[in-house]
């Protein structure tokens, strides 16, 4: 510190002054006369009186932080790219029934542990309120009614859910796509019949936990 103060002021400033760079009393001149030479204006009064107040600050500079830079989130695939991979595709040598009755087994026991157990007491309302906000992967689901005749009676599992369609495995081992609109579909499971208004029914399987359906749905067909 006393290093730095000292060749803060020149030779010659220091020789006028009788400044030394050693010893206590030396050190003290030295301040005082460095004082004296940055306030020439200021009596030596209000001098001592502003350093008895506050401290004087020598030397200063800001530092700068250096800003971290924040990480890019890796982006995910967008709809249209994943059309576009087919990624969501079922390929034909994995169209085949046998191949997801497992699944329809998970989604039976899933079910089951949904309503508490399927007694033959269960409220059948409870069941259906249930169903309409569950992940129906895995169901075997009819179409009962439907605007075009050749989709009634077509039943299979259900493998892929979407906004506005169904696909659905049969036992011929037959994929078929149906469209939710103007349909309606059955859903069994212990011998509770659930019935599914597609026209009612067109939100992804995500969204239905927060939609509130009527007890009462209507079709035209």
């Amino acid at each position: 510190m006393k290093s730095e103060i000292y060749h803060a002021l020149s030779q010659k400033e220091a020789k006028d002054s009788d400044v030394q760079p050693t010893g206590a009393q030396q050190a003290e001149a030295f301040v005082r006369a460095f004082l004296k030479c940055s306030t020439p204006r200021m009596n030596p009064k209000a001098r001592e009186d502003q350093l008895q107040r506050k401290a004087v600050i020598l030397e200063y500079f800001i530092r700068h932080k250096r800003k971290e830079k924040k990480k890019k989130k890796a982006k995910g695939l967008s709809a249209r790219q994943r059309r576009e991979l087919r990624l969501f595709d079922i390929k034909p040598e994995q169209q085949r029934y046998s191949l997801f009755l497992p699944l329809h087994e998970l989604w039976k026991q899933y079910i089951r542990d949904l309503c508490n157990g399927l007694k033959p007491d269960t409220q059948p309302q409870m069941i259906q309120a249930k169903l309409l906000k569950a992940d129906l992967h895995g169901a075997i689901i009819s179409v009962t009614k439907s605007k075009c005749p050749s989709y009634v009676g077509i039943t299979g599992i259900l493998l892929q859910e979407t906004k506005h369609i169904f696909k659905i495995i049969t036992k011929e081992d037959c994929l078929k796509v149906i469209p939710k609109l103007n349909s309606v579909f059955t859903v069994e499971i212990d011998g509770f019949i659930s019935y599914i208004y597609g026209s009612k029914f067109q939100l992804r399987s995500s969204e239905r936990s927060a939609k509130k359906f009527k007890a009462k749905g209507t079709i035209d067909l």
